[in-house]
């Protein structure tokens, strides 16, 4: 992952080394998110993928370059829209730019990929560069229909969800540009039959529910130091995850009632909440104020105000996870997931043993095991 990372890294800055008067209103800003320290996994899963299959990293390096910069451009749209505080172990865009910059940045980040893309006819020949074409405009689809189908979700305070919607909206909205569409632009551009690359979006479906599931638990009980991201970010956001959908179903009607209201709540403003971001990132792992030390606090902060969460808040959520045992039957689910992925993996007996599938197996337990 280190060195796919360093590949795509230095093939995004040779893209936009431009020599303008806009580099550091535009440019500059591009490769925030980029050249701050990330997995690289989309790019790990392209060029992986390709390799295992006999094919060149000449091959799919643009390719694999776009996904990361459509990666990067929808975290920072994401953290507009959810008002997140952290990306990667700094500040959001938005917070340390304001939104119509982060926005615009956003929008370059997704318009200027269409030139690699372009580009891959005198790389890979014009039926494969048509294919990668069309599978990542089909990616773009995907991705913004399940986002709406999030957003839609939590503007209605909708709960009546089933685990089968969690599941398909995380593949909508994650599944295909994380883990199917990788795959198959590595696959195409390694010249597969389309029957081996319908293998592989099966495979793909079960690794990114792993995947996500995962990083729903990390949001509520990883170490601060290593997770790089807003401890309880989704219990401030109202998120959907399988975690919260558990909680909500099988608790008390009373605690239900309780829960819906609070979730329902927007959370404080971006700048309200960064005077205690420290005790955010504590807030689940350890117990520090008393009921009348939380009080004294948000009233000090947000004016004891109930119409945005508050900390009570937030605490009181992760209590009912607790009660619920919300967080294990959600972990239970991510390893059903990934042993589902190893098992479709498993079955692919044509990607032959190699380096490159040694690390296709790699991910699935990284995906599962992963701290960050």
């Amino acid at each position: 992952m280190a060195d796919c990372r360093r590949l795509v890294t230095e093939e995004i800055c040779r893209l936009f080394d431009h020599r303008s008067e806009h580099r550091d209103v535009l440019y500059r800003l591009i490769l925030e998110y980029p050249l701050r320290e990330g997995k690289a996994l989309r790019p790990t899963l392209a060029i992986a993928t390709c390799r295992a299959l006999g094919g060149d990293v000449e091959a799919v390096l643009p390719t694999a370059a776009t996904l990361e910069l459509y990666h990067n451009a929808f975290l920072v749209h994401d953290d507009v829209e959810d008002d997140s505080m952290m990306r990667r172990g700094r500040p959001t865009l938005h917070v340390e730019h304001g939104v119509p910059i982060a926005v615009n940045v956003g929008d370059a980040m997704f318009c200027l990929s269409l030139k690699p893309l372009l580009d891959n006819v005198e790389v890979v020949g014009l039926g494969p560069a048509l294919r990668i074409l069309e599978t990542v405009a089909h990616m773009t689809r995907e991705s913004v229909e399940g986002q709406a189908i999030e957003l839609d979700w939590i503007r209605n305070n909708r709960w009546e969800l089933e685990d089968s919607d969690y599941v398909d909206m995380v593949v909508q909205k994650t599944g295909w540009y994380s883990f199917i569409v990788p795959m198959q632009v590595g696959a195409i551009a390694a010249g597969a039959s389309q029957e081996q690359v319908n293998e592989l979006v099966a495979f793909g479906r079960e690794l990114s529910v792993a995947f996500q599931i995962t990083d729903d638990l990390l949001n509520v009980r990883a170490d601060p130091q290593e997770y790089g991201k807003e401890i309880g970010g989704d219990l401030w956001e109202g998120k959907r995850t399988l975690i919260l959908l558990h909680a909500v179903r099988t608790t008390s009607a009373s605690d239900r009632e309780q829960a819906i209201e609070i979730l329902a709540r927007p959370r404080p403003p971006s700048d309200r909440v960064a005077q205690v971001q420290d005790l955010l990132d504590h807030l689940v792992t350890v117990e520090e104020l008393t009921p009348a030390g939380r009080g004294e606090l948000e009233g000090a902060v947000w004016g004891g105000s109930t119409t945005v969460k508050t900390l009570a808040d937030v605490q009181w959520l992760f209590d009912l996870l607790g009660r619920q045992g919300s967080i294990d039957y959600a972990a239970g689910a991510a390893r059903r997931y990934a042993d589902a992925a190893a098992t479709r993996l498993d079955g692919l007996r044509w990607l032959l043993a190699s380096p490159h599938r040694a690390v296709l197996e790699g991910l699935v337990r990284y995906v599962h095991e992963r701290n960050r």
